[in-house]
Parts: C-alpha cells; structure tokens; sequence
C-alpha cells in the first residue's frame, strides 16, 4: 500500500477501512476498559497501543515494503518518538475536553480524530526522510516545523489544565493587590495576569494568557534577529533551539516576571541590532521601548546596557552613536516608563530596590559558582554548551559571514561584518553572565537566573548547526553539537509532555510526589478542603477566621485561588510572616498588628509548623492539630495538618 496523499485521496475501499479501523479500535478498547473499571490515563494508553499497532500493521508496514526499507531501526525509532509525542498530545486533548464536563467515553472521540491526524501526518514524514538533522537534508524544514509545532501545541492544550505554581498564585495575588511596584519584583507580570483574568477569567488560563502571548513575541524577535545576524535557514534553527531548551519552554507557559523580561529582552537585542550593527537611527525609539517595559519586568535586563555600551566603544563603525542624541533619548524613554516603580520605590522606603540589592549583598557569603555552572548545563543543554563555545570562541571566524550568505562569501568586508556580528553576541552573553559570574563567587544562584541572557546565543548556536552543515567550519566539537541537537530536542519534547501527562492524568504505576510546592498535583483538593473547614467554623461560631499558610507564600497563595470563593479568600488568607516568618508582600498586604484578637486557621505540611513556640506565644488558645489528606484517582498524595488559634497576640508579642 502506497503511503501517499494521493493513495489517500482517492478513498478507495481497503483504504477507508485501514484509515478508519484503527480510530475505532482505540475507541472500543478505551470504552471497554473505562466499563471494567480501568483509570482513565491507562485506559488511553492501552487502547492507543492497539490503534498504533493496528495503524502499523495496516498501513505503515505495507509502505514501508514499499519504499525498501524493511526493518531498518533508524525508520522504526523515529515512528516510535513521534507516537509517544501524538500520546501526549492526545492526553491532552482527552483531559482538557473532560474538564469541559464530557464522559470520558466521550471526550476520548476528538481525542481519537486528533490522534489520527497527527498520528498519519508524522508518519508521513518518517516514512519521507531517512533521518532527522536540522539546516540541511532531506525535508529538515518539515520536521523544523514539527518540532516548532508539538512544543507549541504541548503549550496550548495543557496551559489550562495544570494547576498553577506556588509563585503563579503569587503573582496572581499580585494582581488582586495592583499597585505600581511590589517589594520583590516590578508589576508588569501583575499587570499581565490582571489583564489575562480579564479575559478569561479567574483561571488558569487566564493567569497563563499572558505567557502565551509573550512567548510568541519572544519567539518573533529571536526569529527576526537571526535572520538579520545570519539568515533564513539560521532563523528557522534558531526558533527550535528556542522553543525546545527548558527556560523559553517554560517561559512560553509559566506566568512569572522572567515572561515579560525574556519577551522585553529580545526585542531590546532585535532593535540593538538593527541601531548597532544596521546603522538604523529610528530602532533606538524602540529599544528604549523595550528596555522601559523590560524594566517593569524585571531589573536584570538593565545589564544589556553596559552591554551595548561596550560595543559601541569597542566597534569602530558602532562608535558615532557615543556622540549622537538618540542612544540617550532612548535611555531617557526607558526612563519614563520606569518612572512609577521608582516613585513606587520613593514611597515605600526604597524597599524592592533594598530587596534586590542589599539585602541579597548582605547575606551570608557562599560560595555557588558550581551552581552557577550547573544551571547552565540544564539551560543550555551539553549540546548548546559546545556550540556556543565553539561558534562564539573557537574556530569558527567567518562562520557568521559564511552562513549568512549561504556560504559564497569569502573574506574581506564580509569578514569584517562577521567580527561585528560575532562581537556583538559575544558581549550580549558576557557581560550578564560575568555580573552573575562574580555574584556566585560570594553568593548563592538559582537556577533561572541566567535564562534570558541566553536569547543573545540562540542566533550562534544556529550558526554552528548550519555552518558545520554547509561545511564552512569543522572539527569534532560542532560535528558532535550537530548530530547530538536533533535527539536533544526530541528528548527534550518526550519529557515536557510526559510531565504534562503526569501532571494532568497521572501515569500508570507512578505516584505523584509529595513535594506539592514542586510538583502541583493537590492544590485544587486542598482549597476546597480548607474553604469547607472555614465555611464550617463561620457557620457555627459566627466568626471570619483568617487563613494562614505557614510558610513563605506558597500555602497562602494557592489556597487564595483555589477557593470556591476566590475574592473572599484574597482579604482572609495570609502567611506565616504573622509567627515571625518572611511573608514578602504578605506582611504589606496582612500586616500583624491589624490581626490582633483574630481567629486564625493555620494550614502546614508539618505537625511542627503548628507547634512550634512562635504559634504557641502569639495566641490566647489553641486548638489542637488535626489532619487532613489530599488525594487523587483514589490514592494519597499527601497530608496536611490544621489548627485553629484564638485570639491572635501578634502585635503585643512584636513590640
């Protein structure tokens, strides 16, 4: 059988029957095994195993006789890897049309026609190309597009349904709270999510619209900044390196302040570009835009300008705008827009300033650089450790002309433009990465820190794909880089979507961990417990308690938007700050002399969390601990513990 859109086409007989007999076996099988009592994440494995099987049995293998290729292993890994990826998918379409209300017998049918689709379109590029490379080959632009298109459908279908992070809900009480400035970060992602619930509502896709939106604006200017740095097929790799490595993925879907300042930082590199290295006199209006809203993201994107400024004194022809107005006027535009957080700051004892500078300076010295190290490890992947080093700083000097002209240029002016561009990301990665290179020396790192500055790598590490393609630069390190990119992006797509499988329906014999704040399985069935306990205490005794998560923000946050009644829970749910722990914007927002004479209901992970002698000396009378357990599918997640405390002494225990 000829597997071909032709053959398909022409709706013959047998072919109707091979196309559509496996939809219906995966149905029967999926209803079938939800009748016999089977759970939902196995039952549409199972019966996607026989339509898979079925599928290749009826029309993969005849096509591969076909083509000659018999039982070649490369064929057979590749229809493997892209059925785990339809899996995936399809759990997510399944759940999300579950969520809708639809029985599972039912909500199975789209996921059936969207395993089909998918299912026929990604074996017919398997069965097209007899291997997977990227800037070069037989039909590497396809599975490009692919690539691009499962992470970003990975995205879609499951943004609504995952539950939200610890600092998602945080942000969201940002939100709930708006003002021009927050103790620990700008408002920007609190503007963003404000906007997003707006739209759709108290949700969580409405709290993750505005990640959405900006990873596609991030995506466009790393796309469009490559293609200026080098060229068409450069950009195209480019926006695969991108969409797969961890941070931009999860950029793309987690609402945080790194989402605004990675979509702010690549349109300021875009714009530099065009100003520095383009001589364009209009980009720098824009790249004051994208600085002033960078800053209402996050302070970090300040280090691109030093940056900039070290280029233009480096780079002869980059060195006219050091006497020209526009540069400032930029500077002076950024400025502006910044201008409420500064006021915000002015008003409010210099306090996120404090909190981000001093406060972290003053901490007690360690040591971190192995972290540091290691974070950009995960960020970048091995893969993307070696061709940055080697594009950037090895061997690969018209690498930068060579691809960005297809490789007919030689030296020359050419090269010299090579050197500008080289130069100019070479600086946009140092210099960020040297401020936190010395910061680790004396101080501890997280591990997203460095995530936007690697914007400034993505057009070299696609350089060094298709410069070692196009046979321009060699060695073994960017030959390795090369052949190990396109499994690294596969593996990277199998473990996004088997954690999102994971997160949404479970997978078959793997419990859920019982780090709640890490892993965000439970919260949903905590909120509605803990609404109930407090329902229930108002109606007997008449009396509001106020909830109170004992630790950072976590508990507080989440248990305020996973109640039934979300903006009664946002002015009576607070944090641990009340027994002497750091609330952040808790202790603004609840602050402990104005709860004096309260009922509180604490709500902890641990029995000590409410025992200890900060509970005990802050309140009349208490209640004694009892436990709660959170649940899903029938087994235990984990438990939970609660109390009631009488009349809160916080404000006489502080003085």
């Amino acid at each position: 059988m000829n597997f071909q859109a032709g053959t398909v086409g022409r709706h013959s007989s047998p072919d109707f029957y091979a196309f559509s007999l496996p939809s219906l076996t995966d149905w029967f099988v999926f209803a079938g095994a939800i009748g016999m009592g089977m759970a939902v994440s196995a039952a549409h494995i199972v019966s996607f195993a026989f339509a898979a099987t079925l599928s290749y049995l009826l029309l993969d293998r005849p096509a591969i006789a076909a083509a000659g290729r018999g039982l070649e292993p490369r064929l057979h890994l590749h229809l493997l890897v892209v059925n785990l990826a339809v899996l995936f998918l399809r759990a997510g379409v399944l759940s999300l049309f579950m969520g809708w209300g639809w029985i599972p017998q039912l909500a199975i049918l789209p996921a059936v026609l969207v395993t089909g689709l998918l299912t026929r379109a990604s074996h017919s590029h398997c069965l097209g190309s007899q291997s997977w490379t990227l800037g070069s080959g037989v039909r590497w632009r396809d599975l490009a597009i692919g690539l691009v298109s499962c992470l970003v459908l990975l995205r879609l279908v499951y943004c609504s349904q995952i539950e939200l992070l610890p600092e998602e809900t945080y942000y969201w009480n940002y939100s709930r709270h708006l003002d021009l400035g927050y103790l620990d970060h700008p408002p920007m992602v609190a503007w963003l999510i404000r906007a997003g619930t707006a739209l759709c509502g108290d949700t969580e896709l409405g709290v993750r619209l505005g990640a959405l939106f900006c990873g596609v604006i991030a995506a466009v200017f790393v796309y469009k900044l490559t293609r200026n740095l080098l060229d068409e097929t450069c950009a195209l790799v480019a926006l695969v390196i991108m969409q797969a490595l961890p941070f931009f993925f999860f950029s793309g879907i987690l609402m945080t302040p790194d989402v605004p300042l990675t979509a702010a930082w690549a349109a300021l590199l875009y714009f530099l570009e065009r100003a520095l290295l383009a001589g364009r006199a209009s980009a720098w209006w824009w790249a004051g835009l994208s600085l002033g809203l960078g800053m209402l993201s996050k302070y970090t994107i300040s280090m691109v300008v030093p940056a900039a400024f070290i280029f233009m004194v480096w780079d002869a022809q980059a060195r006219r705008w050091l006497t020209h107005w526009r540069p400032y006027a930029a500077l002076a535009l950024a400025a502006v827009l910044f201008a409420p957080v500064i006021y915000w700051n002015a008003t409010h004892e210099w306090a996120s300033f404090a909190f981000q500078t001093s406060r972290r300076l003053a901490e007690k010295p360690r040591f971190s650089l192995h972290k540091l190290i290691l974070s950009v490890l995960v960020l970048l992947t091995p893969a993307g450790v070696v061709s940055l080093v080697g594009t950037l700083w090895g061997r690969a000097g018209a690498a930068m002309a060579s691809a960005g002209d297809g490789g007919g240029v030689g030296h020359g002016a050419a090269d010299s433009q090579s050197i500008r561009r080289r130069r100019f990301m070479q600086l946009a990665v140092l210099v960020p990465l040297s401020v936190f290179f010395v910061f680790s020396l004396r101080h501890e790192v997280k591990l997203d820190w460095t995530g936007t500055l690697w914007l400034a790598a993505m057009p070299a590490l696609a350089c060094g794909i298709v410069a070692s393609a196009r046979e321009i630069i060699g060695g073994r390190q960017l030959a390795w880089a090369r052949a190990a990119w396109p499994p690294t992006v596969v593996i990277l797509v199998l473990i996004y979507g088997a954690a999102f499988h994971y997160l949404v329906l479970g997978l078959p014999g793997v419990g859920y961990s019982p780090h709640i704040e890490l892993v965000p399985v439970g919260w949903r069935s905590l909120g509605a417990q803990v609404a109930a306990l407090d329902d229930e205490f108002r109606t007997r005794t008449g009396v509001e308690p106020l909830v109170v998560g004992m630790d950072r923000y976590a508990i507080a946050s989440e248990l305020a938007f996973y109640s039934p009644d979300r903006m009664r829970s946002v002015n009576q749910t607070a944090s641990d700050h009340l027994f002497g722990g750091v609330g952040l914007m808790y202790e603004r927002w609840f602050p402990a002399t104005a709860q004096a004479g309260r009922t509180l209901l604490l709500i902890g992970f641990k029995p000590e969390d409410l025992t200890d002698s900060a509970v005990e000396s802050r309140a009349r009378k208490l209640g004694p601990v009892q436990e709660g357990v959170l649940a899903r599918d029938g087994r235990t997640i984990r438990r939970y513990y609660y109390r009631l405390a009488y009349d809160y002494r916080g404000a006489a225990a502080d003085r």
